[in-house]
């Protein structure tokens, strides 16, 4: 992670999978706990549900990327937590990839309204057996490992301390709001970017061939 290519990739990642998070969220249909209803969502939303589908896939590989990257950032001076953040965030965007497997199936069956109530039925019974735990594991390892990821970085100081602050907040506002209130899904949107726009202008400014994460860095410095 000490050249200049790798960090370069690393930004990338970062600002890649937050765009795609963002336009997945902004565009996805509303989500409902019955299949039936959420297959006819889906419908009615047309291309719209599409895009926000394809983007949440596409978004799980850069993802890896930034979560490793995050972590690797912190480590020098917050191993243990940068380590475990790392892992769990990992975890967590396996877990969303297969998910997203399952969100493009739903995309077929959508459009045959005639057997909706049967395709309904399958939904439950998939999501009732082994991809229960692989959803389990998106929601908990990407919510886990972003909170970890935060606090590898706020006792690290390999950046300033808004960057964490505002990845603890991306949690609180989609994970814990966004099903309460309208505006929550836009607000998370918007400081998910902040925060991993924040980490990636963080990696190529020059700091002289610097490893990223070494605590003479000037970020660490000024916090």
């Amino acid at each position: 992670m000490n050249t200049r290519p790798t960090r370069i990739l690393a930004a990338v990642c970062l600002v890649l999978t937050a765009l795609l998070s963002v336009v997945s969220m902004l565009w996805q249909p509303e989500f409902s706990a019955d299949p039936a209803a959420r297959l006819s969502a889906i419908d009615a939303a047309g291309s719209s549900a599409t895009v926000s589908a394809v983007a949440f896939v596409l978004a799980q590989l850069p993802f890896l990327v930034a979560a490793v990257a995050v972590a690797l950032l912190a480590h020098p001076h917050a191993p243990r937590a940068a380590w475990t953040g790392g892992v769990l965030g990992v975890v967590g965007g396996f877990g969303h990839s297969v998910f997203g497997g399952l969100a493009l199936g739903y995309l077929a069956l959508a459009a045959d309204a005639t057997h909706r109530p049967a395709m309904g039925a399958a939904i439950t019974r998939a999501e009732d057996g082994p991809a229960t735990l692989f959803m389990a594991m998106g929601l908990v390892g990407t919510v886990l490992g972003l909170v970890v990821l935060g606090i590898a970085l706020f006792r690290s100081r390999a950046v300033p301390r808004w960057v964490p602050i505002a990845l603890w907040s991306f949690v609180v506002l989609e994970f814990a709001l966004s099903n309460v209130a309208a505006w929550a899904s836009l607000a998370s949107g918007v400081v998910y970017l902040a925060a991993f726009g924040g980490i990636a202008a963080h990696l190529l400014r020059d700091r002289e061939g610097a490893p990223i994460g070494r605590g003479t860095s000037a970020s660490a410095v000024e916090v």
